[in-house]
């Protein structure tokens, strides 16, 4: 009971609860602290000004606005509303709750007008608390402190537990340290040390009457006495009898007829007594769960600590000097690797400096020899026109000067063209970054080079729903070692070899595209710098909802197509309704549930009836695939007719996930169909048009589609009728449903049905 003792004591004076009352916030203080942290507020703010403006009691004190609580302060202070108010220095409790001393109230003078004149006093003041817990302020009416509930409970609380503590019993009136009782006063109910007792209680007068026992018998007595009972903090002759729901509170018959819970409502204060306690002991169930959860982990905890312990001492003796030298040389042995390689790349960088310097002396030097060549033609060029300017023979001259002004304006323009700018320069433009690898080189530093644990595999989010698959996995609890990443296999559904179909950080993953009907094993390892973990445990996957028998007509009929039962429901049914032979069993299929993919279908297509309707806003032809695509087993799916306007022609059949979104279902060899119109079908393969057969479709009709892989075949039917002979074969590979159609049409899928009786009775001749 030690950990109760914190409960048991006033936030303000530390010590254990004295006369407690209960504030509005449900907490509780001693009531000679709350007296010691009352402040004085503006009669304005008083609750009669309040119920006068519309607010009840509860509105101010969700409003809060009376807080005295500062963000800046953790402590509190005088209100402040207004600009007087007086600031009185805070002090700290024993428990580290700042609060204020009580405020002795100014002598009230007169206030006078400059003109002379006599002003009125200011405006009275009423009582202002604030919780120490929660920092909620509320202002006290005229009863103040009276105002509020005594928390008996607590009382009797604690005098309990100071009984099984047995500590000496302690005076009631002593003002600072209590002194141990010597007696108490069974009529006044209060302990006494010796002096409070010659001070407080003399033996004379009508006191001489009452009867003092020693502390311990007064404990027995007191313990054995009747409980006083708690009556109305608003009407202070009447018990508690019925209890408010909506105040959450004791209440008298008073209350219920003067008072403000008359139109409240109301319950017999027993029945609400034995709920609460049933609700307080069903929380306290749940808390004890978290703090026995709680206990369990912190004995993993000290466990670990004495592992590690252990584990170092251990360490420590077995380290030995032959272990201490090979670890010293492999650290030597890493260090002068990466010596090594910055030698090495050392050498780079001078080459490439060498280099540098080798193209800069080849430039320059080109660039003088160029230069020389030019300078000795031009001079050359110089001298002679000189000595051709020394002839006296005009029209000689003549005949060659327009051609040496040529050439020495030319000449002269060669030089002018970047010629004499160098065309390089004696600056080395390399500087090399080294801040990196310093910075590397600070951290290097030891890792703990450990593979992680194998992962867990968490069996109740792990599931599978047609032929998609979703894995879940965790680290174990007690795993220290930190692993960067997740790699899943499965293997082929066969029994094969186990394949990577995930790498990466997450701890959940979803395979689509698995056949139905196979069971895959599954599997989880984790992985960081040191290396790959173990494999997780394996786990065993069944795709698809699972096998059902077909039904009879009957059957079918009454059953809600978009409501299938469930298998049991339907195994059931089934015997009752038909006789289903040895050989029937063996030919169970299994099927899916699917719908429209919005994901994959042209961005014309029409959604709705959670993607099982569809049609389309655009006059062309526009495909649509299903959700789930097949590649095993026998699958049937049906399509009505919802609405069909100006005699289209919508086509149903099967394709692969790059089908031509934007054409006619069949126009390319990526797709199989039928397509039909109110009079007849085709059935259409890379815009190849085959087997036109009598017979269309109206509103209402219904196009069937039957996959079967077993025997590599594409099967339609029209209102449970084979419409032409087998439409396809050789079919294999990923399919998925398809439709096309445009906006004068519109279809529902229906899925998870059974083979029609047309093919199976085929399938049984053939058999």
């Amino acid at each position: 009971m030690e950990e109760m003792e914190e409960e048991l004591k006033c936030p303000v004076c530390g010590s254990f609860y004295r006369e407690p009352i209960i504030l509005p916030c449900s907490h509780s203080l001693c009531l000679a602290c709350a007296r010691n942290i009352l402040v004085q507020t503006p009669d304005s703010e008083s609750p009669q000004s309040r119920r006068a403006s519309g607010l009840s009691d509860y509105d101010y004190l969700d409003l809060d606005k009376m807080s005295l609580y500062s963000e800046a302060d953790s402590g509190y202070g005088s209100y402040g509303g207004f600009a007087s108010a007086p600031t009185t220095p805070c002090q700290k409790s024993p428990n580290g709750v700042r609060v204020f001393p009580p405020t002795m109230p100014a002598p009230h003078q007169p206030h006078h007008h400059s003109s002379g004149a006599l002003l009125p006093p200011p405006a009275a003041r009423n009582q202002c608390l604030t919780c120490p817990q929660c920092h909620r302020s509320l202002l006290l009416d005229e009863r103040g402190l009276r105002g509020f509930a005594k928390n008996r409970v607590l009382e009797g609380v604690i005098e309990r537990y100071q009984q099984s503590k047995a500590a000496a019993l302690r005076c009631q009136l002593c003002e600072k340290s209590p002194k141990e009782a010597t007696v108490m006063c069974e009529q006044c109910d209060v302990f006494y040390c010796e002096p409070c007792r010659l001070r407080c209680h003399p033996p004379r007068g009508p006191l001489a009457k009452h009867r003092l026992l020693p502390p311990a018998q007064g404990r027995v007595s007191r313990r054995l006495s009747p409980r006083k009972i708690s009556t109305c903090t608003d009407h202070e002759l009447e018990n508690h009898s019925m209890y408010c729901v909506q105040c959450k509170m004791p209440v008298c018959y008073q209350c219920l007829e003067e008072g403000k819970h008359s139109s409240h409502e109301v319950k017999a204060l027993g029945a609400m007594w034995k709920l609460h306690k049933s609700q307080l002991s069903q929380a306290l169930n749940g808390l004890s769960d978290r703090a026995k959860e709680a206990k369990e982990f912190l004995v993993q905890l000290r466990n670990m600590v004495q592992q590690i312990q252990v584990q170092l001492s251990a360490d420590k003796e077995s380290n030995d000097k032959e272990n201490s030298v090979e670890f010293e040389a492999c650290l030597v042995a890493q260090c002068d690797a990466l010596i090594d390689a910055l030698n090495r790349r050392k050498v780079q960088l001078l080459s490439r400096v060498n280099k540098e310097h080798e193209h800069k002396l080849k430039v320059v030097r080109d660039q003088i020899s160029h230069c020389t060549v030019k300078l000795r033609q031009t001079t050359g060029l110089m001298e002679y026109c000189l000595e051709v300017i020394k002839e006296n023979d005009p029209s000689g001259f003549l005949q060659i000067s327009d051609a040496l002004i040529r050439r020495v304006h030319l000449t002269e323009d060669q030089w002018g063209k970047g010629t004499l700018t160098p065309r390089m320069t004696t600056d080395f433009d390399l500087n090399l970054d080294s801040a990196p690898l310093l910075q590397s080189i600070h951290q290097l530093d030891f890792v703990q080079m450990k593979v992680p644990a194998p992962p867990m595999l968490q069996m109740e989010e792990c599931c599978t729903q047609n032929n998609s698959a979703t894995l879940s996995w965790k680290q174990p609890p007690m795993s220290m070692v930190q692993a960067e990443g997740y790699i899943l296999e499965l293997d082929d559904g066969n029994g094969g070899q186990f394949r990577e179909v995930f790498v990466g950080k997450e701890t959940m993953c979803t395979v689509d595209g698995l056949h139905f009907n196979s069971t895959y094993n599954a599997r989880v390892k984790a992985f960081n710098k040191a290396g790959v973990s173990h494999y997780s445990k394996t786990l065993i996957l069944q795709t698809s909802e699972g096998p059902y028998p077909r039904m009879s007509a009957s059957l079918a009929a009454r059953l809600q197509i978009n409501t299938m039962p469930s298998p049991l429901e339907f195994l059931q049914n089934s015997e009752q309704e038909t006789c289903v032979s040895p050989v029937d069993i063996k030919k169970l299929v299994a099927v899916a549930w699917f719908a429209f993919d919005p994901g994959s279908a042209h961005s014309d297509i029409i959604f709705s009836n959670d993607n099982l309707t569809v049609t389309c806003n655009s006059y062309d032809d526009r495909v649509v695939l299903g959700k789930t695509g097949f590649s095993k087993g026998v699958h049937y799916w049906e399509l009505t007719i919802d609405r069909y306007d100006n005699h289209p022609d919508p086509a149903f059949g099967v394709a692969r996930v790059e089908v031509m979104k934007d054409v006619m279902l069949g126009k390319d060899d990526k797709a199989w169909a039928m397509y039909v119109d109110n009079n007849r079908s085709w059935f259409m393969h890379n815009n190849s048009h085959t087997n036109r057969t009598e017979g269309g479709i109206t509103k209402g009709a219904t196009v069937g589609v039957l996959l079967d892989f077993t025997r590599r075949t594409l099967t339609f039917s029209i209102n449970e009728e084979q419409q032409g002979p087998v439409a396809f074969e050789g079919m294999e590979g990923l399919l998925f449903p398809a439709v096309s159609l445009n906006r004068n049409v519109q279809v529902t899928l229906h899925t998870g049905l059974p083979i029609p009786g047309f093919y199976s009775s085929r399938a049984s001749i053939a058999s």
